[in-house]
């Protein structure tokens, strides 16, 4: 989805015939600022996308940026500036602000864990635990926080899971039949294949012809052995249940990569408000 058809929907979901809470009391040719002002301490995100978003709504505001994405910010900052009709500031206020809240909530989360992963190589991966719709912000602001993407959806990427192997009647058969898919179809796309155990993991090792190897809630003991067989032959992400607590342990073991739902999924939004100024 884009910016002008994101705008469009959510238009058509708030606004519907009329914003008639401001067309009640506030005159047609009236002008009016507001600026967006940070309540408590994060990673902003979004400002980029507000910009976009005050012009698909209004193209005759004025967007004065004070601060840039990825910065920073604490209680008390202005992050920008806008002015124009007060009708449209009014009626838009609110898809602004619940985008910008919730992009900074995973901005700030996902710095959290790429923090907290300082002087080592693994890189902190998102995954498709995202909101149906706004996919796309939210995966952005895992890249503003410092984070990777991992795929975008299920036509960029192959990702052979558990039940697609319990499906196709095993790891060999999955991977072979996933091969022959992408020659037929004449695709290229990386394969990636999920493992619940070392027995899996040489499985995959006996078929080859794979990307990456994905280490499913192993503990760190198996975790270390599994990394060690595949020896960097395919590239490894450890996923399941990592939480801050326990993420530099897991990316000590030398996987390549983590991924974490949660950077995405269980964020709690953060404090911004749109004020008239």
């Amino acid at each position: 989805m884009d910016i002008q058809q994101f705008v469009q929907l959510a238009i058509k979901e708030d606004i519907k015939d009329g914003d008639h809470s401001a067309l009640a009391c506030i005159p047609k040719d009236a002008i009016g600022q507001a600026q967006l002002l940070v309540k408590e301490n994060g990673i902003i995100a979004g400002v980029e996308i507000a910009r976009q978003l005050f012009n698909e709504f209004d193209s005759t505001f004025i967007f004065h940026q004070l601060i840039n994405d990825g910065e920073n910010v604490k209680p008390g900052d202005i992050v920008f500036k806008i002015e124009g009709s007060s009708r449209s500031l009014l009626s838009v206020e609110r898809l602004v602000l619940n985008v910008m809240q919730r992009m900074s909530a995973i901005a700030t989360l996902t710095n959290k864990y790429v923090v907290a992963l300082n002087g080592l190589n693994t890189k902190v991966l998102d995954t498709r635990k995202t909101t149906p719709l706004i996919r796309f912000l939210e995966k952005e602001a895992v890249l503003i926080g410092g984070g990777k993407n991992h795929r975008m959806g299920l036509y960029d990427m192959i990702m052979i899971k558990d039940n697609h192997i319990d499906f196709a009647g095993g790891i060999e058969k999955a991977i072979v039949k996933t091969k022959d898919y992408l020659n037929r179809k004449n695709l290229n796309l990386e394969i990636e294949v999920e493992t619940r155990n070392l027995l899996e993991v040489s499985e995959v090792l006996k078929t080859g012809g794979v990307d990456r190897i994905m280490l499913d809630n192993f503990n760190y003991e198996d975790l270390r052995k599994a990394v060690k067989l595949i020896d960097g032959k395919y590239k490894t992400e450890a996923s399941g249940g990592i939480t801050l607590d326990t993420l530099r342990n897991y990316a000590e073991c030398g996987v390549d990569f983590i991924s974490v739902g949660a950077i995405t999924h269980s964020v709690k939004n953060l404090d911004l408000s749109l004020k008239a100024c």
